[in-house]
């Protein structure tokens, strides 16, 4: 492992000069810039060129999650304005897919703007006109201390995701410093967005068009859809002078059955479209070794477990996810709802991933942690190039190709 001083916050700044952070997508999705980092050499390309960039065989991994319209305002008859942005169903232990087939009423955890001005004891209400009519939404809270909101709405048989369609706006990451249009509510998401529930979209995957698929397939390169629910943790700066000491963040994922086959028929050949990807797939790993060691709740997965192991202990990820695939199979189950904690820093030993295709990320960020521990110090080198050659940064960025 590295020496603690490699760990100091510092180690992962750079200079990310304001006018490279792309505000806006472009108007073609694929016309992006890729710069690509293979065995230690960078070059530069488009992201049309992704399909032929590819080692032959590589197997994608993709993240199908859906950003929900998050975030919900209540203005109180003093005039008063209550933002409420929704983070996770309350108790976080039940699945996101089924809170948002919730009809009537339901309790959601959050961030809430403007506190103070919303007493313990007060209900607040909105009327919305929409296509279906009006549509009445009150908000109380249900748990104060966990912020901690009961939404209730009529027609009580709308449900949970129709009523944010109506009700929410889409929540755009802090650091474009822009109210959302009604353009992000199709450029923020993925063409291939299926599952509802993320708070951030996992923007590696806005790039990917038709063609871009066509393309693939034309090289038989294969690909896969996973989910994990992008919570706004991911946003969430380093604040701890030894970044290990950072609480990270924990998301829902759902693993398939044919996902588990799918993976085990690519080792060697996997490689993630997003860090959301990529967490989830190396999470994978370690929750099949629970499995494998018979521990309890083998789909919990927190920050310090993929650390504990010593390597000669550490199964092949061949065993892993057959466990994982036992497990299934003798619960007759085809998906399992996991929860993971996840937290990639220097020093740790990929499991599933040969590289992965992502955005740009800020300084000083737990995503850095991540691409320093795939590609090591030459981190520096691909972001201060891409500086200095113009690409456009973070979620409305350009793309990068990293092989290491």
């Amino acid at each position: 492992m590295p020496e603690p001083k490699e760990f100091a916050l510092s180690e992962f700044q750079y200079n990310l000069p304001d006018d490279r952070i792309a505000r806006f997508p472009l108007s073609q999705r694929d016309a992006s810039r890729l710069l690509v980092y293979r065995n230690g050499r960078i070059d530069h390309a488009h992201f049309t060129d992704l399909p032929d960039l590819l080692p032959p065989d590589s197997f994608l991994v993709f993240n199908n999650t859906k950003v929900i319209p998050a975030r919900l305002h209540f203005t109180k008859p003093t005039g008063a304005v209550i933002e409420l942005f929704l983070l996770s169903p309350f108790p976080n232990n039940q699945p996101i897919s089924q809170a948002m087939e919730t009809t009537g009423s339901a309790v959601w955890q959050g961030m809430v703007g403007n506190r103070k001005r919303w007493k313990p004891t007060e209900t607040l209400k909105t009327t919305l006109v929409t296509s279906v009519g009006e549509v009445r939404l009150t908000a109380s809270w249900q748990d104060y201390g966990q912020s901690a909101v009961r939404l209730s709405w009529e027609p009580a048989d709308l449900t949970f995701a129709q009523l944010i369609q109506y009700a929410g706006e889409i929540p755009l990451p802090p650091y474009l410093k822009r109210d959302a249009t009604d353009a992000d509510r199709d450029t923020y998401q993925t063409i291939y967005s299926r599952q509802e529930g993320a708070v951030a979209a996992p923007t590696a995957g806005l790039h990917f068009t038709p063609a871009v698929f066509d393309a693939l397939a034309e090289r038989n390169i294969r690909h896969d859809y996973l989910t994990l629910h992008v919570g706004a943790g991911t946003f969430q700066p380093i604040k701890t002078e030894d970044v290990r000491q950072h609480h990270m963040h924990t998301e829902q994922v759902v693993y398939t059955r044919q996902n588990i086959q799918n993976l085990s028929a690519s080792l060697g050949r996997i490689i993630p479209v997003g860090t959301t990807s990529m967490r989830a797939l190396e999470s994978l790993y370690w929750m099949g070794v629970k499995c494998l060691r018979q521990e309890p709740d083998p789909f919990q997965l927190d920050q310090h477990y993929a650390y504990q192991l010593p390597p000669d202990q550490q199964p092949a990820p061949e065993d892993a996810l057959a466990a994982i695939e036992r497990y299934l199979v003798n619960r007759n189950q085809e998906s399992i709802v996991a929860h993971t904690g996840i937290y990639i820093t220097p020093g740790y030993s990929f499991k599933l991933c040969k590289g992965i295709v992502t955005n740009f990320h800020q300084p000083g960020s737990t995503l850095i942690l991540l691409i320093t521990a795939l590609i090591g110090n030459d981190w520096r080198q691909v972001y201060q190039e891409a500086v200095e050659q113009g690409y456009r940064f973070l979620s409305y960025g350009d793309s990068s190709l990293l092989l290491p």
